[in-house]
C-alpha cells in the first residue's frame, strides 16, 4: 500500500498532523508513507521511521519565477508523484494548494475534508471521499486523524502528539554547546517570544516581567529562542530584564531547534511552532492563546498548561485588531509563573493522557 500525505505547511500544522503516521502504521505496518511538505519544513520529517520519502514543494520559489516557473514546477512534481502510483492520498490541509497537489498525485483513492472542514472550497474538487468532522474532532490533530481513520478503519494507535524524531548528531551538538556555556545541571526553561501573527504575540513587557520573576529565587537556566531579526531584538530586550539569567540562544537549523526543545525541561510560548514541537518530543509546555483557540490548537495532555485570553472576543482569528494592546496584556505574568512553577515542581510525573483545562 502506497500512501501520500499532503500537509505542506505551516510548521505547527505539520507537527499537529504527525499522529496520523502512527494510526496508518497500526492499521497497515507495511504501508509505504510519503509526505509532501514545503521545503523549509522538510528537515523536520527527515529520518522519521514511519516515513518512506519526504517530498518537497517550493511554492515560494515558484512564485518568484512567475507563472511559467509555477507551471514548470507543478508539472515536474506531478510527474514524480504519478510515477509512485499511490493507492491513497490524504489531503490534511484542505485549501486550494493542497487540493491541487492531491489531484496531481493521481492517487487511486483521495481523501479529504467535507465542506465543513476545508479552508477553501476548491479543495473539495480533488477528493473522492469527503470526511465530515464530528464535535469530538475539534482539535487540529483530531481533524487530520479523522481523514486517516476514514481511509484506514482498522487503526488502533493515535498518540496525543508526535512522535517526532530527534537526530543523534543534533543532540550531541546541543550538549556540547550547553556545556560550553555551563548549562546542564539545573532545570532548563526555553522561552520563545515569536509567532507568525502579530495578534498571537504576548506583550513584550509581560515577557520581561516573566523572565525577571523566574530569575528571582528559582534555580533554573533560561534560554530565549528566535526565528528572525525582529524576534532576536525582542529576545535581547527580554534577556536584559533577567539580570543575565536568560541567554539569547543562537539560531540553528530546524533539527537543532528540535533537539533543544527535547532537552528542555519546560518550554514557554504562544500558539507557535516551537510549542507544538516541544509537545511532540515529550517536553512540558506553558502556552498563551489570544486570537486562536487553546482547545483546538494547544498541546494535549497533563504535561501542558494552556492559558486563554479572558475576553469575549478571544478566538477571533483576526490578524489585525484595534484592541490588540489590551488583548496582548490580558494574560498576566503571574498566571504564567504559577503554571511554570506547578510543572517544574512536579516530581516523577509521567506524560499525561488527558486534556488539561486551563482556559477558564
Amino acid at each position: 500500500m502506497k500512501v501520500l500525505i499532503v500537509k505542506t505547511s505551516a510548521l505547527g500544522d505539520v507537527v499537529h498532523a504527525l499522529p496520523v503516521l502512527a494510526w496508518i502504521k497500526s492499521a497497515d505496518p507495511e504501508a509505504q508513507i510519503d509526505w509532501l511538505v514545503e521545503k523549509p519544513f522538510a528537515s523536520l520529517l527527515e529520518d522519521h521511521p514511519s516515513i518512506h520519502s519526504v517530498l518537497q514543494v517550493d511554492t515560494k520559489q515558484w512564485r518568484k519565477e512567475g507563472l511559467t516557473g509555477g507551471v514548470r514546477g507543478l508539472a515536474s512534481l506531478a510527474g514524480k508523484l504519478r510515477k509512485q502510483s499511490y493507492d491513497i492520498a490524504l489531503d490534511l490541509q484542505g485549501n486550494s494548494k493542497s487540493g491541487l497537489l492531491t489531484l496531481l498525485s493521481g492517487a487511486k483513492r483521495r481523501y479529504g475534508f467535507a465542506r465543513d472542514g476545508v479552508r477553501e472550497w476548491p479543495a473539495l474538487l480533488a477528493t473522492h471521499v469527503k470526511v465530515t468532522l464530528s464535535h469530538n474532532e475539534h482539535h487540529v490533530s483530531e481533524r487530520s486523524l479523522a481523514v486517516a481513520r476514514a481511509a484506514f478503519t482498522s487503526g488502533n494507535n493515535a498518540p496525543l502528539a508526535g512522535p517526532l524524531v530527534v537526530g543523534a548528531t543534533a543532540r550531541q551538538h546541543l550538549e556540547k554547546s550547553l556545556q560550553q556555556r555551563g548549562i546542564g545541571t539545573r532545570p532548563l526553561v526555553v522561552c520563545h517570544y515569536g509567532t507568525t501573527w502579530e495578534t498571537k504575540l504576548w506583550a513584550l513587557e509581560n515577557w520581561c516581567s516573566l523572565v525577571q520573576q523566574l530569575a528571582t529565587g528559582n534555580d533554573i537556566d533560561m534560554l530565549l529562542t528566535w526565528g528572525n531579526e525582529e524576534e532576536r531584538s525582542a529576545a535581547e530586550t527580554i534577556s536584559s530584564s533577567g539580570a543575565g539569567r536568560a541567554i539569547v540562544w543562537p539560531r540553528g537549523t530546524l533539527k537543532d531547534l528540535v533537539a533543544l526543545l527535547e532537552r528542555a525541561d519546560l518550554v514557554i510560548g504562544c500558539d507557535t511552532g516551537p510549542i507544538h514541537i516541544a509537545a511532540a518530543v515529550g517536553t512540558p509546555t506553558v502556552s498563551m492563546y489570544r486570537v486562536t483557540d487553546a482547545y483546538r490548537n494547544g498541546p494535549r495532555g497533563d504535561d501542558h498548561r494552556l492559558l486563554q485570553v479572558p475576553m469575549e472576543c478571544a478566538v477571533c482569528m483576526r490578524k489585525q485588531c484595534p484592541m490588540d494592546a489590551e488583548c496582548a496584556a490580558a494574560i498576566t505574568p503571574d498566571q504564567v509563573v504559577e503554571a511554570v512553577k506547578e510543572l517544574l515542581n512536579r516530581e516523577g510525573q509521567p506524560a499525561g493522557t488527558a486534556q488539561t483545562d486551563n482556559t477558564q
